[in-house]
């Protein structure tokens, strides 16, 4: 009996399809959401597909922009995606690999292959990215562009190095906000570039008040007191 089970266990393995555990199942499920998220990113000219390596006759799980392809869920796997699996396990270091490939109507795609790892680092399923040569490049790039419906101008993200250039250019950027708006009294100022900091979440990060008293020349018992006066109640530490 013991032999029966594990010869099917082998074949299940190096066949067509391979047992998954509930860890593993979780794992995929979440990166259904990083596939919504890429596609926003780079926008219709890129598909991409996920494959569960727990059936590869119905290894698509998840696609989006599958027109690309003419795929849908329940799609099996490709030829090229199971060289391309074979070539991240012969490499042992390298869990992705990139190649330019063309699709069903000939048109050149650039791909990229990346394996998911699953439970005991075992390889459980292939992250696919299918960017579309073909695509006028105009269309391409207009979803980059910050005049595009779906953009939002007014977001500024900063990328510092270290802890003490993130606060300086927060503050700065809150400064020169508060300062540029004539609406606000002077006496007001630090209360406003405080009220722009907490709306950011700067002081759900340690020592944050520490720094805005440091950088804002005040005490913090004052960055406190205005802090009060934005959230409406009593004194209370956020850090």
């Amino acid at each position: 009996m013991l032999v029966l089970i594990h010869k099917k266990f082998v074949a299940m393995s190096v066949g067509k399809t391979m047992i998954l555990s509930e860890v593993d199942h979780k794992i995929l499920e979440s990166y259904k959401t990083v596939l919504e998220g890429l596609a926003d990113y780079l926008g219709d000219g890129c598909e991409i597909a996920l494959h569960s390596l727990e059936d590869y006759d119905k290894s698509v799980i998840k696609i989006v922009n599958g027109h690309h392809t003419g795929r849908e869920v329940g799609a099996p796997i490709t030829n090229l995606a199971l060289e391309m699996l074979d070539k991240i396990k012969k490499d042992g270091a390298r869990f992705y690999i990139s190649y330019f490939a063309k699709n069903k109507r000939g048109n050149p795609i650039k791909s990229a292959t990346i394996a998911i790892k699953g439970e005991h680092e075992r390889i459980i399923g292939l992250l696919c990215i299918n960017i579309n040569l073909n695509m006028p490049m105009l269309d391409f790039l207009s979803v980059f562009l910050p005049n595009t419906p779906s953009s939002d101008q007014s977001t500024s993200e900063l990328f510092s190095n270290n802890r003490e250039t993130f606060f300086d250019d927060l503050l700065y950027q809150a400064k020169a906000a508060v300062d540029n708006d004539p609406s606000i009294k002077p006496s007001l100022h630090n209360r406003a570039i405080i009220e722009i900091l907490y709306q950011q979440g700067v002081f759900n990060m340690k020592n944050a008040v520490e720094h805005v008293a440091e950088l804002l020349e005040i005490s913090k018992n004052t960055v406190y007191l205005h802090l009060r006066s934005v959230k409406g109640n009593s004194a209370e530490p956020l850090e």
